[in-house]
């Protein structure tokens, strides 16, 4: 009698901690999409969930009624047939649902897997930003090809314009991911990746690196921020003034293993981007994955700095919107 007690507390113990961790799932990032990628990943999600449901909760509850209706207990009046061996209605339910279940499924992942394409375009009457991404040990680099300016650990983009991640890696292979927005995809070194992601209202999100990278792998995360388009031309405005300059060594310097805070950029070598994902070719041209195409640029001689330094800034002083 003590033991069954022991049991029942234990059971109503783990159902009240599930039910709290559960609690705290309840803002899962996933599932509060903010941008066209995203939303259609939670869909995905929803509807696999749903579809596994209808195998998994009659399953789940018939297993309870058989263990309750045939329970070893001198009250039980369930009939006993032990010569009982086939049901042709019972095996026409059990093997054509799942059945149908999974071809369901599997159109449904097809059609989401072609939609999600990461290098495929957004549909936008908007022109896409690009954007380069560089993991490294610890923390992210981003460099705004078209702007020439750059970050560490924080990335700023106009609301409801498609942005063209172009990723590549100068550390162990890392995932980039924005969970609100849409992801998440390798870095990898000798290899240039291309990703659409694109926020559909302003906000401040989540980003990170979804994979184990070595000692601080679990400070590799980076703030997003989405703004309208006049607070990110104030921005880039704003990082152009800065007296920091990224130049091919303080490049060098900022790849070295270690952490960062956030760092902000007015100049950027040219072609850098390029240089890294060639890094490691050994003259061979680099492999270029998910429709991106990358080639290979001289790149012009670079004055050393001499007011180079490599002091944060925090958002306070660049005074930007959030």
């Amino acid at each position: 009698m003590k033991k069954r007690k022991l049991v029942q507390a234990g059971m109503l113990f783990m159902m009240v901690a599930i039910i709290l961790v559960l609690s705290g799932c309840s803002q899962a990032m996933v599932l509060d999409p903010k941008g066209p990628v995203g939303a259609e990943q939670r869909d995905l999600i929803v509807i696999a969930t749903i579809l596994c449901g209808v195998i998994l909760v009659p399953v789940l509850v018939l297993t309870g009624w058989i263990v309750w209706r045939y329970r070893d207990s001198k009250s039980n009046k369930a009939s006993y047939k032990p010569n009982w061996s086939h049901s042709t209605s019972l095996e026409i339910v059990w093997w054509a649902v799942p059945i149908i279940i999974i071809v369901t499924l599997a159109v449904v992942t097809l059609k989401y897997t072609y939609a999600l394409e990461p290098s495929k375009p957004l549909k936008s009457d908007k022109e896409p930003i690009t954007i380069q991404v560089t993991s490294l040990d610890w923390k992210w680099l981003f460099t705004y090809p078209e702007q020439g300016i750059a970050t560490v650990n924080y990335l700023q983009i106009p609301e409801d314009t498609p942005i063209k991640f172009e990723l590549t890696s100068d550390a162990p292979m890392n995932s980039f991911w924005i969970p609100q927005l849409g992801g998440q995809i390798y870095t990898m070194s000798g290899m240039a990746m291309t990703l659409y992601l694109q926020a559909d209202e302003i906000g401040h999100y989540f980003g990170t690196g979804a994979n184990f990278s070595g000692e601080h792998f679990a400070d590799m995360t980076f703030d997003v921020n989405a703004t309208s388009r006049e607070d990110f031309d104030s921005f880039i405005a704003k990082t152009k003034k800065v007296p920091t300059k990224l130049t091919k060594e303080g490049y060098e310097e900022l790849a070295m293993p270690g952490k960062s805070g956030v760092r902000y950029f007015s100049e950027i070598p040219d072609g850098l981007f390029e240089q890294i994902v060639t890094k490691y070719t050994n003259g061979q041209p680099a492999h270029n994955g998910h429709g991106a195409s990358h080639e290979s640029k001289d790149t012009k001689d670079i004055k050393k700095e001499s007011s180079m330094d490599h002091s944060q800034m925090d958002h306070s002083q660049m005074n930007m919107s959030k």
